[in-house]
């Protein structure tokens, strides 16, 4: 019998599961951060929500924790690397609101195309305004979704039966898996081109910060309605209310906002707003589930047994060799997701040196784990890195070579156009991950949290003209890498940053003469 602490109201069939195992279970709500660390010592599982922070500090302070979980999709507010480095287990219950949210997601879009709130307001305050709240049908219109994962697909397949026609852009599903779901895949500034209304379904990310702004609602197609129930940020809501309130945008159900609580918004003044307070996951099935799914894995954590939705479970079936590895692997995926620009596929990985003759399944695992990093609305692990390469029509080769002639292991990935290429230098905990091929051009720089890529025509005056840019920007270089292409006439400056570099500084580079590409490669896409 293990004890296991909850700090968070889980419904009562996941505590009654946790129980009828044999375990203690010990509910205490309400605690702040001295008495988490109080409550800790003796505990061998912690249950929580969203609320409840997992910190270094709080993992240090239990030394007796075998297994973190999160009852629900989120791990904002758990420190996994800690957590790995201690040997804790992180769990969380990935498909408990899926359903919830989708049909959220539709309650919105409808509650906005027939003016439901706002009827109702004005109807139980005494005034009827039949003429005033004509809606429009969904029959016939143009749904843009904004992120095919597994929500995203859920809300087509419901709008599909509206009798909607579909159109999505994401960038990390394929073309044949759009196909499979009746949907046709267009770039961004299509999709709110054509969209009659626009939903979005992505995660947050340094790449995805307020991606639907006002160089964005600019394009869209006079009218464009927008629902939100995804996470609060995506869409700056100060560039969506200048839009309704100029007429460009014909309105907005939002359940996710960039801060919350959120309690005053300028989009709250808005008769063409629908807004609920973050409900997405607000079911009774819902919490049922989360419940349910967080209790049996954490039954099984204690057990010693399988469990199917550990985040960080993988690491601790590597052997010697190919552990230092995992981390270098999961970073080439992320690279090569931001070379591409998405959906990198084929990918072929080759492990040479001394790691082909290691079983390098794990870090292929490693690989995927980092390409859906951007790209995905759950918290990819490596338990389910390989259903979302199925599901989003992801080819991954993997071959072994012996020989390699300058390090004693390296890891090569390709896809396309694109290569990147790393390795290990040092030993033990001085191990230190290093790049030392991208695009077929020789470089050998340290991995760093923000990277700078730019490809251009060999001449003169090329790292200036990239200086300049990133100085104009106020950002620091730390380091710098030149490398030339054995085959053609362009070069590969490769540049570490202080912060990353935003998107405006991007696009302002790749527009620039003598540059044929620039991407930016980060370590945490948190």
């Amino acid at each position: 019998m293990a004890r296991i602490l909850v700090t968070e109201k889980l419904a009562q069939r996941g505590l009654d599961q946790m129980a009828v195992a044999g375990h203690e279970v010990d509910v205490r709500l309400g605690l702040d951060a001295d008495g988490l660390l109080a409550a800790l010592p003796g505990a061998a599982a912690l249950v929580i929500r969203s609320a409840t922070k997992v910190t270094a500090e709080v993992l240090a302070g239990a030394p007796d924790l075998v297994v973190v979980g999160r009852a629900g999709v989120g791990l904002d507010n758990v420190d996994v690397p800690a957590a790995t480095a201690r040997g804790v287990m992180v769990v969380n219950a990935p498909e408990s609101n899926i359903l919830s949210a989708a049909e959220h997601a539709m309650a919105l879009l409808l509650s906005m195309a027939r003016n439901v709130p706002q009827a109702h307001a004005g109807l139980v305050a005494g005034r009827w305004e039949r003429s005033k709240w004509e809606g429009i049908e969904l029959s016939g219109k143009t749904l843009g979704i904004l992120g095919l994962g597994r929500i995203g697909a859920l809300v087509a397949q419901r709008a599909h039966a509206f009798g909607m026609r579909l159109i999505a852009h994401d960038p990390y599903v394929s073309a044949e898996r759009a196909r499979v779901l009746g949907i046709e895949l267009v770039d961004l500034a299509e999709l709110v081109g054509r969209a009659d209304f626009l939903t979005i379904h992505l995660p947050k990310t340094p790449e995805t910060a307020g991606l639907v702004g006002k160089e964005l609602l600019e394009k869209a197609k006079p009218g464009l309605r927008v629902v939100n129930a995804a996470r609060g940020g995506v869409l700056d809501e100060e560039a969506l209310a200048d839009a309704i309130a100029s007429g460009r945008v014909g309105g907005a159900a939002l359940d996710v906002f960039s801060a919350e609580p959120c309690t005053d918004s300028p989009l709250f003044s808005l008769e063409q707003v629908v807004v609920t307070p973050h409900l997405g996951a607000s079911t009774a099935e819902a919490q049922d589930k989360a419940g349910e799914q967080i209790a049996e894995q954490i039954v099984l954590a204690l057990a010693g047994d399988f469990v199917p939705y550990a985040v960080n479970l993988a690491a601790r079936g590597a052997s010697e060799a190919v552990r230092p590895y995992l981390g270098l692997s999961e970073r080439l995926g992320r690279s090569i997701s931001a070379l591409c620009e998405g959906l990198p596929s084929p990918v072929e990985v080759t492990y040479s040196g001394l790691l082909a003759g290691e079983d390098t399944a794990i870090l292929t695992l490693a690989l995927l784990k980092g390409i859906f990093a951007a790209g995905s609305e759950e918290p990819v692990s490596y338990v389910n890195a390989p259903r979302l390469a199925e599901e989003r029509g992801l080819e991954v080769v993997s071959s072994a070579k012996t020989t390699s002639l300058d390090y004693v292991s390296l890891i090569t990935v390709t896809s396309g156009e694109h290569s990147i290429a790393g390795t290990l230098t040092g030993k033990g905990r001085l191990e230190a991950e290093r790049i030392v091929m991208i695009d077929d051009h020789s470089v050998d720089v340290p991995a760093a949290e923000n990277m700078l890529v730019v490809r251009n025509d060999d001449r003169p005056g090329m790292v200036g003209v990239v200086g300049t840019a990133l100085g104009e920007a106020s950002l620091s270089i730390l380091s710098m890498a030149v490398g030339q292409s054995p085959v053609a006439a362009t070069a590969l400056m490769v540049m570490t940053t202080d912060r990353p570099v935003p998107a405006e500084v991007l696009s302002h580079l790749r527009s620039q003469e003598g540059i044929l590409s620039a991407h930016r490669l980060l370590s945490d896409l948190g």
